[in-house]
């Protein structure tokens, strides 16, 4: 009895379960079963099913994206409304900051969210830095020899779309245009006034 079990544990030289198929044998036969292919099926499937989950949620994401800096920049513009009228010792009534904001909020709200959109690009880039290089000079001419009348109609938007533009400028481009506006001041001889 004990050599019946020695013998049932000892592997047989033939097994028929260890068969050796070749690679190419191998190779051969999952390209003919077409498992290859159902696996490449399966992921391609997978990918369409991301793209579209990525639809409705891209756009939220871009939406959100817009507000994180529009309202910021909203605020800034109703701040630079108020001290502009103040430095001038003018009281600003809540129909003119509100009639302002109703003119200027749903172009600056466009404009903003589609140069967020296409930030990366070269064209939004060069598109920035030349009018940071018009809205800059343009707000310091003002505040140094502008009439008060045009300073509290144009500064505050200026002021935003400045700020705006130098915060959505990559940093090189951001710093080549903050040094030649000031070399332009420097320039002229005029001073920012604070």
């Amino acid at each position: 009895m004990a050599k019946n079990r020695k013998d049932a544990l000892k592997p047989s030289p033939a097994s028929p379960s260890t068969t050796d198929i070749p690679e190419e044998e191998q190779w051969r036969l999952i390209r003919e079963s077409g498992v290859l292919s159902r696996v490449k099926a399966d992921q391609d499937a997978r990918s369409t099913t991301r793209e579209d989950d990525d639809g409705p949620g891209a756009l939220a994401e871009e939406v959100f994206d817009a507000s994180v800096i529009i309202m910021p920049m909203t605020f800034f513009l109703v701040m630079m409304e108020i001290l502009i009228h103040h430095q001038y010792a003018k009281q600003p009534t809540f129909g003119d900051i509100a009639q302002k904001l109703l003119n200027t909020f749903p172009i600056m709200s466009v404009f903003m969210f589609y140069t967020i959109r296409h930030k990366c690009s070269v064209r939004t880039q060069v598109a920035l830095f030349l009018l940071s290089l018009g809205v800059g000079p343009r707000m310091i001419w003002l505040v140094n020899r502008g009439s008060w009348l045009t300073n509290i109609a144009q500064c505050p938007q200026f002021a935003t779309i400045w700020l705006y533009t130098v915060l959505q400028l990559n940093l090189p481009l951001a710093v080549l245009s903050l040094t030649l506006i000031g070399a332009w001041t420097w320039w002229m001889g005029l001073k920012l006034l604070l």
